[in-house]
């Protein structure tokens, strides 16, 4: 597996830690989906008014968000395609929802990231049927990683 990590905000200092943990989300949700680690992944992290922008860019949406996800291809069965997508973190947004919800920063970003291959990966959580699907993977694929909610293991 190919991870290009492009660090263009100045709000978060991210360490090896950070990226350590993005690998490791990356390659376990592509093991838990069955997919090669032959993927290429591109992962930006900006602050909350880059992300603001590529939001209203691309989603027509007018705010900041967590995480975007571009898949290389619209199509989830064209595989294995070198280039799996790019993926966008405002780091700024994924430190405010740590503190929020009460947890690491280390957690949030391994989250986001487990999300957003998901995504890359053709899921979606429009419908409610999709959002659960989703939902039990990303839980299944943190309890992988040893990665767990404020006092939960489950």
């Amino acid at each position: 597996m190919e991870l290009y990590i492009d660090d263009r905000q100045d709000k978060i200092e991210l360490d090896e830690e950070v990226f350590n943990i993005v690998e490791k989300a990356i390659k376990e949700t592509l093991l838990f989906e069955s997919k090669p680690l032959s993927f290429e992944v591109s992962l930006t992290f900006v602050d909350n008014e880059g992300i603001r922008e590529l939001n209203k860019q691309y989603r027509n949406i007018d705010r900041e968000t967590d995480v975007l996800s571009f898949p290389l291809y619209e199509d989830s069965s064209i595989s294995p395609a070198p280039m799996l997508g790019d993926i966008v973190i405002s780091a700024e947004k994924a430190w405010a929802q740590s503190i929020e919800y009460g947890h690491s920063f280390i957690r949030e970003i391994a989250y986001l990231t487990v999300h957003s291959i998901l995504h890359l990966l053709g899921y979606d959580h429009m419908e409610e049927e999709d959002k659960s699907i989703m939902r039990a993977k990303e839980k299944e694929i943190m309890k992988r990683l040893k990665i767990f909610k404020k006092g939960k293991e489950d």
